[in-house]
């Protein structure tokens, strides 16, 4: 009986009208490059930002949506997340980069939905932080409403790979499983082999391809992977709390002539903000979690600001299902902790997240020719009082709060009906202190090997 009600509710939230050429006219349109422009129109056509600018003339028989009172952003962009997800550490062994997370996305998940209703158009589904080296994340759009997991990928975002730090893949492996990496310089030793051993791999390749050698090595995905890292192909985003050990993985990048990367959490980033910058990784951060486990002890709320200002790109993250409904409420904590302006604060959960995936090209801010990813909301953004009318992809409509209301009394009503059917079958019902023992019954969590949510 609940799988059937689960099942209604998924066919009936989704509200997406699909490919619309549309005008909307007299809002305040914060571009997020060009500033924010009042009483402005932005022209949808095929998907794309047409124009951008006051007294459009819509073209004939396009849809019209009156704006006036209303705030036009991008679609926020949110670097780190583990939605569309039911499984996300493949904790078999602590290499296992030859595994991708898109094998696994769920289009089905109704944390999709409701990062729509925040005002979320576009996650980076990630591997989990079990191994040292993990496997490949996705980039996806939140097109909620298909069954087909590969409607969620988005075209031309660059390949990802998660790296992990510290506590998690020495638990996992080492207290776990009681191999390498057991300590923290097993876990540099882990990058080290693995890099090495992927350099090996593809120059035994070259001297085969070149007929310097007859012997064709064995393939290997895994050393294929990491070989892409090496010569950039592949972007890194790193699981990382201190501040000793994200240097120590900038100097084994170094090492190797790898620049791209993007430290994932880096609580103490604060400590080391100008190392960051001159080694030209981003970070991508809480707005304001510390002390949630001890490797964190020295994290900080005002870590974001501080390394904004040495230069560093700066995006705020989830990392949690619930915080992604009200990302705009992060974003606005740059400003009360670190004294971020508000165009700058508006960039960590738009302009900045699309420079770390390397998707600028195609979105973060509202410009003619970018894809037509934006929200509608009923006032400014970063006000604790403002709410997410619409959310758009791709030119098309995926969360409408007026329909949500609407669908909220369609559930309630379909929910009532259920209820009574259960009543009237006369079936014994379970207590409160009831748990479910079968496996089948239990979900697994994100934090099945990490104790806590923050992979």
């Amino acid at each position: 009986m609940k799988k059937s009600f689960i099942f209604l509710v998924i066919i009936t939230v989704s509200s997406c009208v699909f490919g619309q050429n549309v005008l909307i006219k007299n809002g305040t349109v914060l571009t997020v490059t060009k500033g924010t422009l009042s009483e402005t129109d932005v022209l949808i056509q095929n998907g794309k930002i047409a124009s951008i600018g006051k007294g459009i003339n819509a073209p004939k028989g396009i849809k019209i949506i009156d704006a006036k009172g209303m705030f036009v952003m991008p679609g926020i962009i949110d670097a780190h997340s583990h939605i569309a997800l039911d499984v996300v550490n493949e904790a078999s062994k602590p290499v296992t980069a030859e595994v991708s997370v898109r094998d696994g996305l769920n289009p089905l998940d109704i944390a999709i939905y409701r990062a729509l209703a925040g005002g979320v158009s576009i996650s980076h589904a990630m591997h989990g932080s079990a191994n040292a080296i993990g496997g490949q994340c996705q980039t996806i759009k939140h097109r909620y409403g298909t069954t087909d997991p590969d409607s969620l990928v988005m075209a031309g975002a660059p390949r990802t790979i998660k790296f992990a730090l510290g506590e998690n893949p020495i638990r996992v492996h080492g207290e776990g499983k009681k191999i390498m990496p057991a300590t923290r310089m097993g876990v540099e030793q882990v990058f080290r082999d693995a890099f090495a051993k992927a350099t090996l791999y593809t120059k035994n390749w070259d001297d085969y391809k070149s007929g310097k050698t007859n012997v064709m090595p064995e393939y290997s995905l895994e050393d294929e992977v990491i070989a892409d890292i090496i010569k950039g192909n592949i972007l890194i985003h790193c699981h990382s709390y201190r501040a000793d050990e994200i240097i120590m993985l900038m100097n084994v990048l170094k090492d190797y002539g790898v620049h791209k990367i993007c430290f994932q959490h880096v609580n103490e980033g604060f400590k080391i903000a100008p190392e960051l910058a001159a080694f030209g990784a981003s970070a991508s951060v809480f707005s304001d979690w510390w002390a949630y486990k001890f490797e964190v002890y020295d994290a900080i709320p005002h870590a974001g600001a501080m390394m904004h200002n040495a230069g560093v790109v700066v995006s705020f993250n989830s990392d949690d299902p619930e915080l992604a409904t009200h990302m705009n409420q992060e974003a606005a904590k740059a400003m009360k902790y670190g004294g971020v302006s508000a165009e700058d604060a508006l960039k960590f959960i738009t302009l900045n997240p699309a420079k770390q995936l390397r998707i600028l090209q195609y979105t973060g801010s509202l410009q003619p020719g970018l894809h037509a990813d934006f929200v509608v909301w009923n006032g400014p953004p970063l006000s604790n009082f403002s709410r997410c009318e619409q959310t758009w992809i791709d030119g098309a409509r995926y969360f409408d709060r007026d329909e949500d209301l609407k669908t909220r009394e369609k559930v309630a009503e379909m929910r009532n009906t259920l209820v009574q059917k259960i009543l009237r079958s006369r079936e014994k019902m379970r207590s409160e202190n009831d748990r479910d023992t079968d496996p089948a019954e239990q979900w697994l969590r994100h934090d099945e090997y990490c104790r806590i949510q923050h992979d």
